[in-house]
């Protein structure tokens, strides 16, 4: 498979993202840090014309009266700030989405667009990826070659996938191996987490601000479908059986109860979370996602 360079994959990042919504998303990502570290520092930097997406606050009214037009005043950073990604690269990852698409090539998709966002306003990214096989750690650092190194594992880790999900496993070993404190945010098609993995989310609330994104699964009604696999438990289901009225109510009534069993653990230790159908709900989701994290600070 040809691979792209980093100027390709940042190209065709930024083709999917105007400035503005590149520039609002970021300075959403600035309030989801407030309680991790400094985001804005004290010491100013310099002034610069004011554009779409940036924060009005940021106005400085005084020199914009004189110039007759909106400038900024930009601030140097206090500290550096870490975005990590902790993605589910297990084999239930390639089933379809709602939209049709591979999951896995939706997670990949929302990787891109989180690790852009979060190099673009100067963060260090790093990424935490696993199955129940095990889990592997990308170091949080800066640079154009670092996060294509991290799309690209992540993008490989999707392709090799041969072991089920499991979740909590990643998530502890993100626990052992970083210690910065960090904006995690967490990528899978679980209904994470199940009763049995909340002292597992206590423990990175303690730690980490950690934001849950979940890729959708094909509803069981979907149409123009002509056969569907069960992955995780290894069942065909071809159509005539998923017609089945009774099967179909058994079957969203499992899933309605595990995700709002997920949900209401999740809300209970303050986490935000979103749910993804295709790959062009992934902006406006993560946009929506960072908005409610920036008003409940």
């Amino acid at each position: 498979m040809t691979r792209t360079t980093a100027g390709q994959r940042m190209a065709l990042i930024r083709a999917r993202l105007s400035l503005p919504q590149v520039r609002r998303a970021a300075g959403l990502f600035e309030g989801s840090h407030t309680s991790i570290l400094t985001g804005k520092g004290n010491d100013f930097e310099d002034l610069t014309d004011y554009q779409p997406g940036d924060e009005v606050r940021d106005i400085d009214w005084k020199v914009s009266a004189r110039a007759g037009k909106p400038i900024i005043r930009r601030f140097e950073r206090d500290t550096d700030v870490f975005t990590q990604l902790l993605m589910d690269t297990s084999l239930e990852m390639r089933a379809l989405a709602p939209s049709g698409e591979a999951k896995s090539a939706i997670a990949l998709a929302t990787a891109e667009t989180l690790a852009y966002l979060a190099s673009y306003r100067g963060d260090r990214v790093g990424l935490v990826y696993g199955n129940s096989a095990g889990a592997m750690r990308l170091p949080a650092r800066h640079g154009l070659s670092h996060l294509d190194f991290v799309l690209n594992r992540t993008e490989h880790a999707f392709e090799q996938a041969q072991a089920e999900t499991n979740v909590t496993a990643v998530v502890d070993y993100l626990l052992k191996t970083t210690r910065e404190r960090s904006l995690v945010i967490l990528v899978t098609d679980q209904f994470w987490p199940t009763p049995a993995a909340e002292f597992t989310l206590r423990r990175i609330r303690e730690r980490h601000e950690l934001m849950v994104v979940r890729i959708e699964d094909m509803p069981l009604t979907a149409e123009g479908v002509a056969a569907m696999a069960d992955i995780e438990e290894n069942l065909f289901l071809p159509e005539y059986v998923r017609e089945d009225v009774e099967l179909q109510r058994e079957v969203q009534a499992e899933r309605a109860m595990r995700e709002w069993g997920a949900s209401e653990l999740l809300a209970r230790y303050g986490v935000l979370n979103a749910s993804l159908a295709s790959s062009a709900d992934i902006l406006p989701v993560v946009v929506g996602l960072l908005k409610r994290q920036h008003h409940a600070k």
